[in-house]
């Protein structure tokens, strides 16, 4: 689906944002799948390969998609099993998602279909003006690159992606930083096109979300460690 690509334009960073518009997104999936180099590869062109994966964090990074100065803020899920409350907390605050599996993993595959029910049913509650379909959701299968290790077939992830009404790509975040990029342009197109960004902006009051770190992109702060004081969201849990 990257036959539309198009690279977004670097954006001087004086450049003044009060005519970015911000758009939540969160990256829903198991744990391992590469939801966090997915995102860093996104706001910095680099591949990390390892992270601590109990850290959830919100990252803030411009740029440009079809002329249009966007501020995404991505929701990097940690993937860890989680009670109820948790996951409906990110789903309630993100109005886009992208659902990541890796080609190497078909448990991972497997939650797909789940996480894209909650996203349905939570969403399907909230006062969303008069719009009432559901938000966008891309599905991404990372990890092409390894294909002695595929466990999940091409096929198989489009098939469920046109089952569940989503769009499609298989990426590598290692290999190439336009693929990853063009996950996130397209979602952003889906959101503008579907109405999801001009319902009413939901105000989110909730300690869970409050706490997450905020990392913008030009941080100097190392991202392959992410070494936060804050051991995981789950902590702010009982505040």
């Amino acid at each position: 689906m990257s036959s539309n690509f198009q690279l977004p334009r670097p954006l001087k960073r004086a450049q003044h944002l009060a005519g970015c518009r911000t758009v939540r997104v969160a990256i829903l999936g198991q744990g391992a799948v590469g939801k966090t180099a997915i995102t860093v590869r996104f706001i910095t062109k680099r591949f990390i390969g390892e992270y601590d994966p109990t850290l959830e964090t919100i990252y803030r990074h411009v740029s440009s998609v079809d002329g249009e100065c966007v501020q995404f803020e991505v929701l990097d899920t940690a993937g860890q099993e989680e009670d109820a409350m948790l996951i409906e907390e990110k789903i309630k605050w993100a109005e886009g998602f992208i659902i990541a599996y890796s080609v190497t993993d078909r448990c991972s595959f497997d939650e797909v279909l789940r996480l894209r029910f909650l996203i349905s049913h939570i969403h399907s509650g909230l006062k969303r003006g008069h719009n009432d379909a559901p938000p966008p959701v891309v599905i991404v299968a990372n990890k092409k690159d390894l294909q002695y290790d595929r466990m999940v077939t091409t096929e198989e992830g489009d098939g469920i992606a046109r089952a569940l009404k989503c769009s499609f790509f298989e990426i590598s975040a290692r290999d190439s930083y336009e693929e990853t990029v063009s996950v996130f342009n397209l979602l952003y197109r889906e959101m503008a096109t579907s109405g999801a960004l001009s319902t009413f902006r939901r105000k989110v009051s909730s300690k869970l979300m409050d706490k997450i770190p905020r990392i913008p992109s030009n941080t100097t702060m190392s991202l392959s460690t992410r070494s936060f004081s804050l051991s995981s969201v789950k902590d702010f849990l009982t505040d």
